[in-house]
């Protein structure tokens, strides 16, 4: 999906309305995350996802062709350059918040295995003097690339 505009005014405008509202609901996004609400953020998702293509497909336009924005004032041009800075900053802040939410799950899921480890018992051998050692925890696989 691409933009519609008749001129790189209309063009710029577009732009700044859709780069807003991706600000807005990353920004959204982010707070649900800093609040350890992620089911908040997942309300969302959907037009974030439709807009962060469209935001993605768009840039790439105009950064191979820049003709498609040159012809709009200076001022308009300067105001999506703002919009663009704020959006940065979001994304960043984004991207600390599920770097949080990542060591946190990792976490979670190494103390489980650890647990789930000391708990499990392998015995070593039949009969009653039979001697029983914790197991260990091979069969539960942890994805550091994850």
């Amino acid at each position: 999906m691409a933009l519609d505009a008749r001129d790189a005014t209309d063009r710029v405008d577009q732009l700044i309305v859709l780069t807003d509202r991706l600000t807005a609901l990353m920004a959204q996004q982010c707070q649900a995350f800093e609040q350890r609400r992620p089911q908040d953020a997942a309300a969302q998702m959907e037009e974030l996802s439709k807009l962060a293509n469209i935001y993605r497909h768009e840039s790439a336009r105009v950064r191979q062709a820049p003709a498609l924005i040159e012809g709009a004032p200076l001022e308009q041009r300067k105001r999506l350059m703002q919009a663009t800075e704020a959006f940065d900053a979001v994304l960043a802040r984004q991207g600390r918040a599920l770097e949080a939410v990542r060591t946190v799950t990792e976490g979670l899921v190494r103390a489980i295995a650890e647990e789930v480890a000391s708990q499990r018992t392998t015995g070593a051998g039949y009969g009653p003097g039979a001697v029983t050692q914790a197991g260990d925890a091979r069969a539960i696989t942890l994805n550091k690339s994850a």
